[in-house]
């Protein structure tokens, strides 16, 4: 059920009155809200529905396992490792297995085998991948990682491990929550004024980027380029790369706003995903403003594992770790390639930051000229590699990729241009990084003070207008594939 319809205003404004109503009643409230969250991924598709059920009873069974197995470090390390294996197959086989057959295929040809033999061993299957299977995967992973961790911690009824899984606001793309986030509110719901306002804003921040923004740009530019780079000149194909920038950074950032003001509404308090991501200087700081949750899991389940930063191969454990966070997202060699240069990207930083204590051990103060001259040059080289990299993200394969990156840089070549409303739309995804905290505590504090009858109508003209400038209809949000 996609955020932006009338289906989902329904569906939320019962779950608000209901909640309301059971504020006081936690036991009733979170069967209601299982309910509800059951109901909402059933609509995605019912058949994915015991998939969910059976990555809660996992992690639900893990962690009762290893409580069980206290003082036993090598049962619990078993049962944890089963789980994860568990998890990877899991995700292997929806999202992977065309892709292991294709590559196993060419190694047989490679080597001279009849690939037909292979191919009636493992036959080729139309396999409709799970919606959200990526993030509560992850989510559900990180409860039974956790626990194996602090092993003091006691077990949870699988109600609320099966809440936490399921939870609606997040089940589709995000934010990927940890355990210790959420449980410990669902029995210490909070709400006040500036909560309220706070989630209506966020909600009204969401519908704007996603309706007004990330919709014109992908129906007015990118679908078009992206899908024909041939029919345009090198120019409008390098607007194209800036737009797409901005549009996925407002969909997915427009829903993970949305998410976040759900649950805000609801008592909730979820974690920020996005923090400014194209004001950043160099690639970890990226990292660090984009897709927060996913940065952190990555960082706290696998490239902390991988040995960090704490032995000589640093470099190769971010390599590794981006790469696996590109395939995170899909079986697609481009969704590798994207991961591993970003990876070079992080190595990068980390040995330009060694070499500068190296060679300034006390530190470097430029004159303020060359300092701002020094800012400028790293943010554009930063925002124009990850712009550029999103070339993979968005082209239909590999070789389209290349082709709309060499075009890129075929100055002169005839073709299509582009609506000049794309500048304007691009520059404010620009200045929404620079702005949008302050535009939107400055819209908070202005709603604060006004009766609650004059807020609601405030709320109700804007977003009608929001929807009113944006198109017909809206397409789903850009994550929901992943």
């Amino acid at each position: 059920m996609n955020f932006v319809t009338l289906e989902f205003a329904t569906f939320f404004l019962f779950v608000l009155v209901a909640g309301w109503l059971l504020r006081e009643r936690e036991g009733e409230y979170r069967a209601f809200l299982l309910v509800c969250n059951l109901f909402f991924y059933a609509l995605a598709g019912m058949v994915f529905v015991p998939l969910l059920l059976a990555v809660a009873v996992l992690n639900w069974g893990a962690v009762h396992l290893m409580s069980r197995f206290s003082g036993q470090p090598r049962k619990r390390k078993g049962v944890i490792a089963l789980d994860v294996a568990l998890h990877v197959a899991l995700l292997a086989f929806f999202k992977y297995y065309e892709f292991l057959i294709l590559g196993l295929e060419s190694l047989a040809s490679a080597a001279g085998l009849d690939t037909g033999i292979l191919r009636h061993a493992l036959p080729s299957m139309e396999i409709l991948f799970p919606v959200g299977l990526s993030f509560y995967t992850f989510q559900g992973l990180s409860y039974a990682i956790d626990h194996y961790r602090c092993p003091d911690e006691p077990p949870r009824a699988f109600l609320d491990v099966l809440l936490f899984v399921s939870f609606f606001p997040t089940i589709m793309a995000g934010p990927i929550m940890r355990a210790r986030q959420f449980l410990p509110q669902l029995g210490h719901r909070t709400w006040d004024s500036r909560d309220l306002q706070e989630g209506f804003a966020l909600i009204l921040s969401g519908l704007f980027k996603k309706v007004v923004i990330a919709s014109y740009l992908s129906e007015h530019i990118v679908r078009d380029v992206f899908e024909s780079p041939e029919f345009y000149s090198s120019w409008t194909i390098l607007a194209a790369v800036y737009a797409y920038s901005i549009q996925i950074f407002c969909d997915f950032s427009g829903y993970s706003d949305m998410a976040i003001g759900v649950g805000r509404l609801m008592g909730f308090r979820l974690p920020e995903n996005f923090r400014s991501p194209y004001l950043a200087l160099n690639i970890q700081d990226f990292w660090r403003r984009w897709h927060i949750t996913l940065s952190l899991w990555l960082r706290d389940y696998l490239y902390i594992p991988l040995g960090g930063s704490r032995r000589g191969n640093r470099y190769l454990n971010l390599i590794i770790t981006m790469a696996l966070g590109g395939l995170w997202h899909g079986s697609n060699i481009r969704f590798l390639v994207w991961g591993v240069m970003h990876g070079v990207g992080l190595a990068v930083v980390h040995a330009f930051h060694e070499l500068k204590k190296r060679f300034w051990p006390d530190g470097f103060t430029p004159s303020p000229a060359l300092h701002w001259c020094g800012v400028g040059a790293a943010w554009l080289l930063t925002f124009h590699f990850v712009s550029f990299l999103w070339v993979f993200f968005r082209a239909e394969d590999m070789e389209r990729s290349l082709e709309i990156l060499r075009r890129v840089f075929v100055f002169g070549q005839p073709g299509e241009g582009f609506p000049l409303l794309v500048i304007p739309a691009v520059l404010i995804g620009l200045a929404l990084q620079l702005f949008g905290a302050r535009l939107f505590a400055a819209f908070v504090d202005a709603q604060e003070r006004l009766p609650w009858a004059v807020q609601a109508v405030v709320l109700a003209l804007v977003g009608g207008f929001i929807l009113k400038m944006g198109p017909d209809g809206v397409m789903p949000f850009i994550y929901f594939q992943f």
